[in-house]
């Protein structure tokens, strides 16, 4: 059990994610509070998300003075609810992406705050997560010309228990769609290879759920030296999908994140698979993230995916809408 001391936490939202949230804050520190506060007003019970009491807004839920605050509101909420508790010096954990759009990062600018802020791109917490970087840093497989991020579920299947086209995912108002939604690809694309230069995406929606977002994203991302990596995201997939893969002038890397193996395809067909752990708990990632974070916050480590970070990825996500709307290439470093 983790010793380390949080008297009170507060969790912002109260959609699955924050459920999630709460649930894990109250095993790793049962000697704690947690609260919860609705983004939209909605009043809540306490029982419903879990949490050890509800507040009726933010600002009383400040005036409790949490020791941090995790933000699982829809997207669309997030930098207005983040930098209300940033400026009470509350540090802020975001669920990812950072906000809606790349105009709301312009008009909100949470860096001019002193209180720590980290981006829950949880992805960056699993231990294949990991080796793969590293096996990338130490050029296992040589100089990478070429990678393929997919990733691909039917949004139906995602919560079965409840009607799709009535969640966040689905609903353009807060933040949904396939590019905003799956945007972790994004996030460890820039972690594993740094920024890119150019983007061309094209956005679709096929009309086969039902829902007012696109729920399909082929997009090309490059570097100026060369590098070119194929994204494909989407919500159509009936059998879910999500793998990398690095092409290299000494073979290929592989990761199944399904499976959660990584295998190095050798020349003459040799296959060795360097990482598999088919039983791991994919909560832990989860937890792991929130524990490295609240070190974070009392000082004890960093917390690599940050606000800068996560505005790369907001950057990526916006060339993409713009390649697509104009049928072109879009300069990555050149919007404004």
């Amino acid at each position: 059990m983790n010793t380390c001391p949080v008297k009170l936490a507060l969790v912002v939202g109260s959609g699955s994610i924050a459920k999630r949230h709460i649930r894990n804050l109250r095993e790793q520190f049962p000697d704690s509070n947690v609260i919860c506060v609705s983004s939209s007003g909605r009043v809540l019970d306490k029982n419903e998300v879990g949490a050890s009491a509800v507040a009726p807004d933010l600002a009383t839920a400040i005036s409790w003075q949490p020791d941090f605050a995790i933000v699982a509101s829809p997207a669309p909420y997030h930098l207005r609810n983040a930098d209300e508790l940033l400026a009470a010096n509350v540090p802020v954990l975001i669920e990812k992406p950072l906000c809606a759009s790349f105009a709301e990062m312009k008009q909100v600018d949470l860096s001019r705050h002193t209180a720590g802020v980290g981006i829950a791109y949880n992805l960056r917490f699993m231990p294949a997560a990991n080796m793969v970087k590293t096996l990338l840093d130490d050029k296992v497989v040589g100089a990478i010309s070429t990678a393929f991020a997919e990733v691909g579920q039917y949004l139906p299947d995602w919560r079965p228990h409840s009607d799709y086209r009535a969640g966040v995912s689905a609903r353009k108002e807060l933040g949904g769609g396939a590019l905003l939604e799956l945007s972790h690809e994004l996030d460890y694309l820039n972690w594993f290879f740094g920024p890119f230069s150019r983007a061309l995406g094209v956005i679709r929606c096929t009309g086969q759920l039902d829902i007012d977002v696109e729920d399909n994203v082929d997009a090309l991302l490059e570097q100026t030296q060369g590098l070119m990596v194929h994204v494909h995201l989407d919500f159509n997939q009936r059998q879910p999908c999500r793998r990398f893969k690095a092409v290299g002038d000494q073979g290929t890397l592989v990761w199944d994140l399904m499976a959660n193996e990584i295998s190095l395809l050798r020349p003459g067909g040799r296959v060795e698979q360097v990482y598999a752990d088919p039983s791991y708990d994919r909560n832990q990632m989860y937890t792991d993230q929130m524990n490295t974070f609240v070190k974070f916050t009392q000082g004890e480590t960093m917390f690599e995916s940050s606000l800068d970070s996560a505005s790369g990825v907001m950057r990526l996500i916006e060339s993409i809408r713009v390649s697509s709307e104009h049928s072109a290439w879009c300069d990555v470093e050149g919007l404004s």
